[in-house]
């Protein structure tokens, strides 16, 4: 307590001598005002005083002249008079006015301090701001990014900057006071409002607060708000898997020895022109943590396929599915779970898929119902997934340009599942 004090104090008496300090330069600035209207007053004073003095010698001079030209009784020369009587109208002393050009009015350069004085007996100490309030409505989520928007609940012109802070959640509603991720903070926002770009939406919500600074203290946090990203989080469904194909993580790779050993039906024709290939390596997308690997008969044949683990039933959603660049052939699509255990992904009515062939040349294709659509645009790196399951839309992107690649209009009757085929 003893060192806050002091502290404190101590601010007290730098921000007092600021303006003590400001007050004397404004005297001392609004004084020099002051005597330079003087001197300007008396220099302009002086000047006319000279310049009439000048006038009136010279006057004198031509009055004498006049006056020995009236005395003149000659006929013949009394025609000058008119011109003496010009020359002596056009004379300086005639056509200055006495009026002094200043005068010693200075009340325009009075003060009045009154309203000063009261802003200053009305100083006191700073007040901790209020706590700010999250607009939800003006709130904006789209593309990765989120723009949070907030307000003040009065006035407060003594806000230096806000804090915000965020973190992600899979719990809808309001934000639970501990959470398994942590708070991470944007600090020294100046407006009401930032945008959080970059992000990557593998959470299906977002907490957010903030709190308005002053050079004084931090105030109260806003009521903790939090808003859908509308993220797609789907992971491959091991259980539903080829017995090919190895599920790890964030991976499915094709796995030439993934039936030996274990009781199978799939043998013969349905393994045929496969089981010593060096095939396709491997295709990922954003994954939960991998499911235990047990006895597996969803897929067999040559239908080397997974399933994602997350029915769609209805609204917007998107996910995005990164091959690895030994992968020589790939699908990437949507079925519906009741697929059967011997059919490809883009040959039955079922399914709808984007095909990649890297073998020995490059084939890229639209499939569906047991037809193919070549796409004449370079393959992507990685690829995005828009499915709108009520408007019957199903998109994929570019995900890094966001270029446009097929779009398939489909009325989906049952629920829809994310598949892979490598």
């Amino acid at each position: 307590m003893q060192v806050n004090s002091t502290k404190v104090v101590s601010d007290l008496e730098e921000e007092f001598d600021t303006l003590y300090s400001v007050l004397d330069e404004m005297k001392e600035s609004m004084t020099n005002t002051i005597k330079q209207e003087q001197a300007r007053k008396s220099q302009e004073l002086q000047n006319q005083l000279t310049q009439s003095t000048n006038a009136l010698e010279s006057s004198e001079e031509l009055l004498e002249f006049a006056n020995n030209a009236l005395d003149i009784k000659d006929e013949d020369n009394f025609a000058k008079v008119e011109t003496v009587s010009a020359v002596v109208t056009m004379a300086p002393a005639f056509r200055l006015t006495m009026k002094p050009k200043a005068t010693d009015n200075m009340t325009h350069l009075m003060v009045d301090f009154s309203q000063e004085r009261l802003i200053i007996q009305g100083l006191k100490f700073l007040p901790v701001p209020k706590a700010p309030e999250i607009d939800t409505a003006d709130c904006l989520v789209a593309d990765n990014s989120i723009t949070v928007t907030w307000r003040m609940p009065e006035e407060d012109s003594k806000i230096d900057h806000y804090i915000l802070e965020y973190r992600k959640t899979n719990h809808e509603g309001l934000p639970r006071v501990k959470d398994e991720r942590c708070w991470e903070v944007v600090d020294n926002i100046r407006a009401t409002e930032f945008s959080l770009t970059g992000l990557k939406f593998d959470s299906k919500f977002m907490n957010f607060r903030v709190r308005a600074c002053n050079k004084a203290a931090a105030g109260d946090y806003s009521d903790p708000v939090t808003l859908e990203t509308r993220a797609f989080n789907c992971s491959f469904d091991s259980t539903s898997s080829h017995l090919n194909l190895k599920v790890e993580e964030r991976c499915v790779e094709w796995d030439p020895a993934g039936g030996k050993g274990l009781e199978s039906k799939i043998k013969g024709k349905e393994n045929k022109g496969r089981s010593g290939t060096p095939s396709p390596k491997r295709t990922s997308t954003t994954t939960r943590p991998p499911a235990v690997r047990g006895s597996r008969d969803r897929f067999t044949g040559e239908s080397y396929t997974v399933l994602g683990d997350t029915s769609i039933e209805a609204g917007q959603h998107y996910w995005e599915v990164k091959a690895q660049k030994d992968c020589k052939s790939y699908s990437v699509g949507v079925a519906y779970r009741n697929l059967g255990k011997f059919d490809q992904l883009g040959k039955t009515n079922t399914t709808w898929c984007i095909h990649v062939n890297n073998w020995l040349q490059t084939t890229f294709a639209a499939k569906h119902n047991n037809k193919a659509k070549s796409l004449e645009v370079p393959v992507p790196e990685r690829m995005g997934v828009y499915c709108d399951f009520d408007g019957g839309q199903l998109s994929f992107y570019n995900a890094e340009s966001k270029q446009l690649l097929h779009t398939f209009k489909a009325k989906f009757t049952q629920p829809i599942v994310p598949a892979f085929m490598v």
